[in-house]
């Protein structure tokens, strides 16, 4: 489906659904909303709640599209917007756990044949990461955030967060080498 542009710019877009314009927060939820469910399925296991997490996002956004500013991306603005909602889903769901006894419990993922390390495959590697090891490691090495801003987006301390990262990266570690050792026949 090719989308044809109904505003001349991005600012006039958002100006319009910041007036409560259906069709231009229409065109701003189909430009954006891809990227922003891979941002949420980053966080969240199940493709289902990370959706309704998108959506719930897509609500801050369009209830506060005043407030922004101009004054850098919009796209990192909603991304900044859906990553806290992903972190408020998984706090009010508790399933954000720093627990040193994960690590015991977790049991290495199902290996693949094939070395094709596509999205999915990353993905579910990411997924087999405990909740709270996992939103760590994305806030830290995908979304770019530093240790003592996850600390307070995740109300941790930053030596929390680093060890949480440590622990998550020995774990895709030990995954990865096993894989690969079984890819490799070694095993």
């Amino acid at each position: 489906m090719k989308i044809i542009p109904f505003y001349k710019s991005e600012k006039q877009l958002i100006k319009k659904s910041a007036s409560g314009n259906r069709d231009a927060q229409r065109c701003l939820y189909e430009k954006y909303a891809p990227k922003m469910l891979g941002v949420c399925r980053r966080y969240i296991k199940d493709l289902q709640f990370a959706e309704d997490v998108m959506v719930s996002g897509f609500v801050k956004v369009f209830k506060h599209l005043e407030t922004f500013r101009h004054e850098g991306s919009f796209e990192g603005w909603i991304r900044q917007i859906m990553v806290r909602e992903s972190i408020s889903y998984l706090r009010k769901n508790q399933f954000v756990v720093y627990d040193e006894t994960v690590m015991e419990k977790i049991r290495p993922q199902t290996t693949i044949n094939s070395f094709d390390w596509d999205t999915e495959h990353i993905q579910s590697l990411i997924d087999s990461l405990p909740d709270g090891y996992r939103a760590v490691f994305v806030l830290y090495a995908i979304e770019g955030y530093k240790h003592q801003e996850i600390g307070e987006i995740l109300d941790i301390t930053e030596s929390t967060s680093k060890s949480q990262l440590f622990k998550a990266r020995r774990i895709l570690q030990e995954q990865l080498k096993q894989q690969n050792s079984i890819g490799y026949g070694t095993e």
